[in-house]
């Protein structure tokens, strides 16, 4: 598949499948490696032909596959020294590291890849934008707040996957404990419907042919709700669709 395609995006785990004419990659590896080969079987993949894992940050459900993946495959996993460290704390006969550093861009065969530093609470958590064969695509989740740093790099993507993950309303009537609500809520927390609008509406452009909303809490949102305040932002020119835990989401192709 030349294009990628969501795997699994939410708190259970995370994981994007991106593929080139000869390139294929997962970004973040938070899923088993049984589901991770059910869901690629499905786009007509191997799991033997994922050439590398790119991290965006340690959390449990961006790295729970890493074990298996990393080990046991020896897929070699992409991220920067930080993380790397982070990683190694709970996995430490795992992975092979392949290091980049925050703000640089590098490139991976025929990828160039440019990570990007985001608000949230881990050690170095970025965001990414890939280029490949003249195309853009942004990929950026767990983040309270989209910096100007943020909206710099996300701008003129042909392709989004972007953070959706609340509606504030329905994080402060949930039984959820205080100490989740301020983090999910605060400015190192997840990005909520409207700041999710928000962004998007000062971001777009005429060219942008396809936005992923991502990382929808199970409790405090819903596909809907997160759909109606983008398209009240942006309107209806552009294709828009929502990353499932639980399901493969809609392919982004780049022909």
């Amino acid at each position: 598949m030349h294009g990628f395609c969501p795997l699994a995006s939410g708190s259970k785990g995370n994981s994007i499948y991106f593929g080139t004419k000869k390139t294929k990659i997962l970004i973040d590896a938070g899923i088993s490696e049984r589901a991770t080969r059910k869901k690629l079987e499905e786009l007509g993949v191997d799991l033997e032909e994922i050439q590398a894992i790119l991290i965006t940050h340690e959390h449990t459900d961006h790295i729970r596959g890493l074990k298996m993946l990393a080990l046991k495959k020896g897929i070699p996993v992409l991220t920067n020294s930080e993380t790397a460290k982070a990683i190694y704390a709970t996995l430490p006969d795992c992975p092979k590291f392949r290091l980049f550093t925050t703000g640089s861009t590098f490139t991976f065969d025929d990828i160039e890849i440019h990570p990007f530093s985001i608000q949230h609470d881990a050690v170095d958590p970025v965001g990414f934008t890939l280029r490949v064969d003249g195309i853009k695509i942004g990929f950026c989740t767990d983040l309270g707040f989209a910096t100007t740093l943020v909206k710099s790099h996300l701008r003129e993507c042909d392709f989004l996957y972007i953070e959706s993950n609340h509606q504030p309303s329905m994080v402060h009537a949930s039984a959820r404990p205080m100490i989740y609500k301020q983090r999910v809520l605060g400015r190192s927390g997840h990005l909520s419907n409207e700041a999710c609008a928000e962004l998007l509406a000062e971001i777009f452009h005429p060219k942008l042919r396809h936005i992923h909303l991502a990382h929808l809490s199970g409790e405090c949102n819903t596909p809907q709700t997160a759909l109606d305040a983008v398209r009240e932002k942006i309107g209806t020119e552009v294709k828009l669709s929502i990353a499932s835990q639980d399901t493969i989401g809609e392919r982004s192709h780049f022909a």
